[in-house]
């Protein structure tokens, strides 16, 4: 089919239609070869046109997976249908929708939670987290992140990637890492996509900086953005765990009704342009609390309930976890980190990220905002460390 022949298909066609025509487009020309004719022919459709016919194949998707390819595969014909579809395709804690790879370092949804699951392979001491495609945990789900943990002799790490079969820190895929202490019980979560606080505006000033001469093969750096306690327990593994999480990129005042929490639109090492809308997109924080203009916010643990009649420590997870587990928690802000318009009370019952077991080597995990995919993956995966000192 000519571009010709196919702009006027779709201007006569209705809207379930021209979805099914623009990604069978996309599809053909993602096979073309770059720098073709046919390539450079898909890349002259007038904006307008274009414009319309992207915001109908990213309406007409549902948000869903697996239907949500059809956005991914038009983002990837050329930079100018990358560049439409940026605009169009709004961040998860507007949309709720999980789209592209940086989707996972973006904050959730504000009024809901993302519902994934994690699976454990015990042999290979690998984790894997999936999106819920439906709201039961039979079906497949979709891929999001993977990690592998890897001990030392004075600590413990895992190390998260895009890429279940590519956990090389010096990979494309290498996201971050979560590092513990050697009795368990202190946590680092480092991001490997983070610029530096201090020396990255140096070398943006500086006119020999070139992003698009960075290495694809070695992020930029590891940089501590969230850091996780567990406290002894008296009753040892009988009784439930006391955990809290200072979360370094995320002020305080994110909690607030129109509160922002950081919203990176970007992954500075792979050097390319924004991933995201940058009407939607807002300046990515730096690493570390002390460059924040306000106290972090700070996260702990839902303290739960003793049930004389089942006698053992219960919370309501609203069936999302079924197993009894000392790795089951509820994450809610901290009393001091409470927006000046809402009370402990209130904040309380704001579940921000749930974890629980559902079978062997199955769990739960759901988020919402302030905090991103990889960082509620990351302190889930703090639950799974044996922990000398508390138990």
């Amino acid at each position: 089919m000519t571009l010709r022949s196919l702009i006027l298909e779709m201007r006569s066609r209705p809207h379930r239609v021209v979805h099914d025509l623009a990604a069978a487009a996309a599809a053909a020309a993602a096979d073309s070869t770059p720098g073709s004719s046919e390539a450079h022919r898909w890349s002259e459709i007038p904006e307008e046109l274009l414009r319309e016919i992207l915001i109908r194949v990213e309406a007409a998707d549902g948000g869903e997976w697996p239907s949500r390819r059809s956005v991914v595969a038009c983002a990837g014909v050329c930079r100018g249908w990358r560049l439409v579809m940026n605009e169009t395709v709004t961040v998860p804690e507007i949309s709720s929708k999980l789209t592209f790879p940086i989707s996972l370092k973006q904050p959730g949804p504000r009024d809901s939670l993302v519902q994934c699951f994690i699976k454990r392979n015990r042999t290979t001491q690998s984790y894997h987290l999936y999106l819920g495609l439906t709201n039961s945990l039979t079906d497949d789900g979709k891929f999001l992140l993977a990690a592998c943990k890897l001990k030392h002799t004075t600590c413990t790490d895992y190390i998260i990637s895009l890429r279940s079969d590519d956990m090389s820190r010096r990979s494309q895929a290498y996201v971050g890492k979560v590092r513990s202490n050697f009795l368990g019980t202190k946590f680092t979560v480092f991001d490997g996509n983070l610029l530096p606080s201090t020396g990255a505006a140096k070398l943006r000033k500086n006119r020999s900086y070139n992003p698009t001469k960075v290495s694809l093969k070695v992020p930029l750096g590891s940089y501590p953005v969230a850091h996780i306690t567990y406290e002894l327990n008296v009753l040892g593994s009988r009784g439930p765990r006391k955990m809290q999480c200072v979360m370094d990129t995320i002020p305080t005042s994110a909690m607030e009704h129109r509160g922002l929490a950081s919203q990176p639109s970007e992954f500075p090492f792979l050097g390319t342009r924004s991933t995201f809308s940058r009407s939607q997109s807002r300046p990515l924080l730096r690493s570390g609390s002390s460059h924040l203009k306000e106290p972090p916010l700070v996260l702990s643990n839902k303290t739960p309930r003793w049930h004389e009649q089942l006698r053992c420590w219960c919370l309501n997870f609203h069936g999302r976890v079924t197993v009894a587990s000392v790795k089951n928690f509820q994450l809610v802000a901290a009393p001091a980190s409470c927006g000046a318009r809402l009370s402990p009370e209130t904040q309380n019952e704001r579940i921000i990220l749930q974890f629980g077991k559902v079978g062997k080597d199955m769990f739960t995990m759901d988020y919402g905002y302030p905090i991103s995919a990889f960082q509620a993956f990351a302190i889930c995966l703090s639950s799974f460390e044996t922990r000398i000192a508390c138990e």
